[in-house]
């Protein structure tokens, strides 16, 4: 399985020149590697373009009914204005009463009912049309009713999905058109329908290839958007919306959330006795060092200069603590002179320190990170049993 997942990245790697990453490149196969940020904006864009799709289909879907009385009988053209009416009835609630909320699940479910819909009115009608015995003329016209399906397949393709995301929903699509075929057993025309069939697993596969394109591009625009241009890691622009994120994730499920405010030492001295661009590389090979010793959950920003805030979700005060302690003890890299780079920290837990919101929490914890600095540097505060305002020495301090 492996083998084959690094063959399809490597091959969307040479038909994506220039706009992804190599490590990027799994996250237009499977929505697990994708970041929060990532989540939110493709959830917000897919359940607004699913309204889209739902307004169109619920103005369009009761107007082919004029059609429809102009050639078939009144019992076979009622049954059909039935389906229409209430697929169309559908497609307005789904517009209506559907909002995005940056929820991926949420988006999941908004376009599977969106491909439900139609879905469920093409196999009612499809069996419908085959009860009733149709003329050489409304033949040709219910023959339209079987190119719904192939137009469902196509509207993916205005979905920014990965190609898990999009062979599950294209399954869907062929499993109706696979069940409208059984209940059609006795009528089938076998070679038409495998034409049919064929040709909507050929446009299932041009709409998968035009979804991971778009896909793509969004992974470029979060990633410019939200990352810092120097050091690579998340920017402060992009702050609010993390912090939003992980404080709504804690708060569901009752779990704590600590923040690390860490402010360099004496960074100003590397700038002025060796150069910003010495003072630059200082920054960038901080950011990676630390970056590459954090969990997968763990997010890294540069708040500006030599400020970082680590967000660490289901952490709580002590374990955060301690997570900081050997950190500082692998070293958070040197100076240009050799020396150990140190850093002044402050520490603040959304239980521990009952917070109300994650901007009093981010308030907190960079006021400690000044009482460290006053303190001595190269230390953390935060919240003690005996002593609120305590600094300790990470390199001395251990859990009771």
């Amino acid at each position: 399985m492996k083998v084959l997942f690094d063959s399809l990245s490597r091959r969307l790697g040479s038909l994506l020149p220039g706009e992804l990453l190599p490590s990027e490149l799994p996250q237009l196969l499977s929505p697990a590697r994708h970041s929060l940020l990532l989540d939110q904006r493709r959830a917000t864009m897919i359940v607004n373009r699913v309204r889209l799709f739902a307004l169109l289909f619920a103005v369009l879907t009761p107007l082919w009914a004029v059609i429809d009385i102009m050639v078939f009988d009144f019992a076979l053209w009622s049954g059909l204005a039935l389906f229409r009416l209430l697929a169309s009835s559908a497609f307005v609630c789904l517009l209506l009463f559907y909002r995005p909320s940056g929820d991926l699940f949420d988006a999941y479910r908004a376009i599977t009912l969106l491909f439900a819909i139609p879905t469920l009115f093409y196999v009612a009608s499809h069996t419908l049309l085959g009860t009733h015995q149709l003329s050489e003329f409304s033949a040709a016209v219910a023959t339209g009713y079987a190119f719904l399906p192939f137009v469902l397949m196509a509207g993916l393709a205005i979905f920014p999905l990965s190609l898990q995301e999009n062979l599950a929903l294209a399954s869907l699509l062929l499993l109706a058109q696979g069940l409208a075929g059984y209940l059609g057993w006795s009528t089938l025309n076998w070679p038409s329908y495998a034409g049919g069939f064929w040709l909507l697993i050929l446009i299932a596969g041009v709409t998968a290839l035009a979804s991971m394109s778009q896909l793509a591009f969004m992974i470029t625009l979060v990633r410019q958007a939200i990352h810092d241009p120097l050091t690579g890691i998340l920017s402060r622009g992009s702050a609010e919306e993390i912090l939003d994120l992980h404080w709504a994730c804690a708060q569901r499920n009752a779990a704590p959330l600590s923040l690390a405010f860490i402010d360099l030492d004496h960074f100003k001295a590397i700038n002025d006795h060796f150069g910003h661009e010495a003072g630059d590389r200082t920054l960038c090979d901080f950011a990676s060092h630390l970056q590459a010793q954090l969990r997968d959950s763990d997010s890294l920003l540069r708040w500006g200069g030599e400020e970082f805030l680590l967000v660490m979700p289901n952490t709580g005060l002590a374990q955060a603590r301690l997570a900081l302690q050997r950190l500082q003890q692998r070293r958070f890299g040197r100076r240009p002179d050799g020396q150990a780079l140190t850093a002044s920290i402050g520490l603040a837990e959304r239980l521990h320190d009952h917070a109300t919101d994650c901007r009093s929490l981010l308030e907190l914890a960079d006021r400690r990170m000044y009482l460290a600095k006053q303190g001595g540097r190269n230390q953390v505060c935060g919240h003690h049993a005996h002593s609120a305002w305590q600094p300790a020495n990470l390199l001395e301090e251990r859990e009771p």
